[in-house]
């Protein structure tokens, strides 16, 4: 069973209405990225950032996986898949994947502010009074920019066992996200999704680009994968 490495960004959520990371105007969700994703805005102005991550669980509550999410987990079937997300959702896991790693954190998670190994599932509103056991704040479990990924290093293991690799939504331009593609195995085929498709091909010798959303595209490319590898 060959396996497919999978590298997901903002654009696999968009067509379950989930905003993508950061618009055009350098925005999500109206707000600076740094007054609401970073440890400077958090010392800043704590009561805006539990605010707007409370939004945002709120909306992903009401959000379900699209097609995309459904074809990739559908994959499973025939392959050995596994899914590294930039993504902080949950719709991967609910579309059914069952190999899937968090680089950025997780919406529905929360940790301490005392000792960040102590995580707890979460799906209400945080608050200025929910503490962990220690009696310090909780924060949303959340890799801000200026912040270690902690995944890293297992998300480069993953990578090197690739003999299929898939780009779906996702700009490769957030470091140190984007220097995953560089530890999949030399030659392997790289397939790249996205209806504004912004890598330089030169830098791959076996990529094709499919120029569409994450739905439309996996279905082209779930049918190509199958008739050709399996």
């Amino acid at each position: 069973m060959k396996k497919i490495v999978v590298l997901t960004g903002a654009g696999m959520s968009a067509e379950s209405g989930l905003k993508t990371f950061r618009d055009e105007d350098g925005l999500w969700e109206g707000h600076d990225v740094m007054e609401v994703a970073s440890p400077k805005g958090w010392r800043n102005n704590q009561e805006l950032v539990l605010d707007f991550y409370n939004q945002r669980r709120a909306q992903l509550l009401e959000s379900t996986p699209n097609e995309g999410h459904k074809l990739l987990a559908s994959l499973e079937q025939h392959f050995d898949c596994s899914i590294i997300t930039q993504n902080v959702d949950d719709l991967h896991e609910r579309a059914g994947s069952s190999q899937v790693l968090h680089l950025h954190g997780e919406l529905f998670k929360v940790r301490s502010t005392y000792n960040e190994n102590m995580v707890y599932d979460w799906r209400k509103e945080l608050t200025n009074k929910d503490k962990c056991p220690l009696g310090s704040q909780l924060r949303p479990h959340i890799v801000w920019f200026g912040e270690a990924v902690p995944l890293l290093e297992a998300a480069i293991r993953i990578t090197r066992t690739a003999n299929i690799l898939i780009i779906i939504g996702t700009s490769m331009q957030v470091y140190p996200a984007a220097t995953l593609v560089h530890f999949a195995p030399n030659g392997i085929p790289i397939f790249f999704i996205d209806p504004k498709p912004n890598i330089d091909a030169g830098q791959f010798s076996n990529l094709t680009i499919f120029e569409a959303g994450a739905g439309e595209g996996m279905q082209q490319l779930s049918k190509l994968l199958i008739e050709q590898f399996v």
